[in-house]
């Protein structure tokens, strides 16, 4: 049974994975796809390309995922309801077209998860939860918002005597730069969580060091391999319902702005992952297309849309923190029902 529950996770992740593909496929493409900088086929293939390189880059974000949030008791079945959890969540909010964020609610299904299967949070690594989680999770969508906002002005003081069409031309061909930038990154942070998802399975069932993993929690490579692949798949699916919401449902882009907001979010991701916190890429491109257009002016923003966006990030963790425990009951009373031992 074990193993069956072992296979069911992998599962599990890389349907995560795929689904987090597609969902935030937004995120790296819609401002290029609005802007006509570049066509949805080759902007899709470019971001599933970088998506599948950037997903190699570095283990920081998934050892925090594997190693710096729960104890590693928990057993491979509490992890597959924390999957199911944030499956659950993130196909209601692309159903939805709101771009949630994938990563707080693989985060939250599994603290919530381990919370019900332990029923108490004597599980929970608080300290790992606060400095990798909470603490960024709050900070980097800031950053990302005034970081664009000042990248914006600098570029309209730059380029105050610059023919429009001009510099609409330039910034079209740097936006696709820009583009791959924030794809690339969103493949270092996001595919690099559901590695430590599956990791974490590895070492709760026992096979850690016969699957590959290092002795100091190293991500093995044939994970590596897996989860790049899955999320380049998802990702070459698109993600149309977000797109429309990215695109042009929180403010009006150009070339120009485009390739603000871009350069900016994949900064901050860049900066959040040398730091191996696994943090929003949603949040961190949403709110650097807030800046950019708060840059131009304050009403160039449809602040109603952005309110609805920013209630979906607050009720994200919550959310998907209930419904983790609550896949951590059913799946506990199923294996009851099949006389499975499930402590």
């Amino acid at each position: 049974m074990s193993i069956f529950i072992l296979v069911l996770v992998v599962i599990a992740a890389l349907a995560f994975e795929f689904i987090n593909g597609f969902h935030d496929t937004a995120n790296s493409i819609a401002t290029t796809v609005y802007t006509k900088a570049l066509p949805v086929a080759g902007a899709i293939a470019l971001a599933a390309g970088m998506n599948f390189l950037g997903a190699f880059v570095s283990e920081g974000v998934a050892k925090t995922i594997s190693q710096g949030l729960v104890e590693d008791a928990l057993t491979d079945w509490v992890i597959l309801a924390a999957l199911l959890g944030a499956i659950t969540w993130n196909l209601f909010t692309w159903w939805k077209g709101i771009p949630s964020s994938s990563s707080h609610a693989l985060i939250g299904g599994l603290l919530g998860a381990a919370i019900a299967y332990a029923m108490g949070v004597n599980g929970i690594i608080w300290s790992g939860v606060l400095q990798k989680v909470i603490i960024p999770m709050f900070t980097s969508p800031f950053i990302g918002f005034f970081m664009a906002f000042f990248v914006m002005k600098l570029i309209y003081k730059l380029f105050a005597r610059v023919n429009k069409r001009k510099a609409g031309r330039v910034f079209s061909r740097l936006q696709i730069l820009s583009a791959a930038a924030v794809a690339f990154a969103h493949g270092t942070n996001d595919a690099q969580k559901t590695m430590g998802i599956i990791t974490l399975a590895l070492v709760s069932a026992g096979m850690g060091a016969a699957a590959g993993v290092g002795v100091d929690g190293g991500i093995p490579f044939w994970v590596k391999v897996i989860c790049a692949v899955t999320m380049a798949a998802g990702t070459s699916v698109g993600g149309w319902r977000i797109m429309r919401t990215m695109g042009h449902g929180v403010t009006k882009l150009d070339s120009v702005t485009g390739f603000a907001a871009e350069t900016s979010s994949a900064t901050v991701i860049q900066i959040m992952t040398a730091l191996h916190a696994p943090i929003s890429t949603t949040h961190a491109i949403t709110t650097s297309v807030m800046g950019v257009g708060s840059a131009k002016r304050l009403s160039a923003v449809k602040w109603s849309k952005a309110r609805d966006i920013v209630l979906t990030w607050v009720i994200t963790f919550p959310s998907a923190m209930l419904l983790g425990a609550v896949f951590v009951f059913i799946l506990r009373f199923v294996l009851s029902l099949f006389g499975a031992t499930y402590e």
